[in-house]
């Protein structure tokens, strides 16, 4: 969405007003360290997630490319043969 400098002006004046509110002796000055913590342990989640699911696509692919059925590979995934194909399996080509 463009913005015309009208807006973006008194988006930078609204930004400075509320800037020159604050109060030193009004603001919350606790330690951050918990906070960055939670940060760090969802980063940390979010690229050991990205990283199984991508152990697991090359497992699949792997196990397919070995002659394993959809059947075989959704009971080892607890899931049904067509769950599977579904998730795993080949994407059609979109029409264009």
């Amino acid at each position: 969405m463009a913005r015309t400098r009208d807006a973006v002006e008194a988006a930078d004046s609204e930004a400075a007003d509320w800037f020159e509110s604050l109060d030193p002796e009004r603001v919350d000055l606790r330690d951050a360290a918990p906070l960055r913590a939670v940060m760090d342990a969802a980063d940390e989640l979010n690229g050991a997630v990205i990283d199984a699911k991508a152990r697991l696509q090359e497992a699949v692919a792997g196990a397919r490319a070995a002659g394993f059925s959809w059947g075989a590979i959704g009971m080892a995934l607890g899931v049904s043969r067509q769950a599977a194909r579904e998730r795993f399996g080949e994407r059609p080509a979109r029409p264009r």
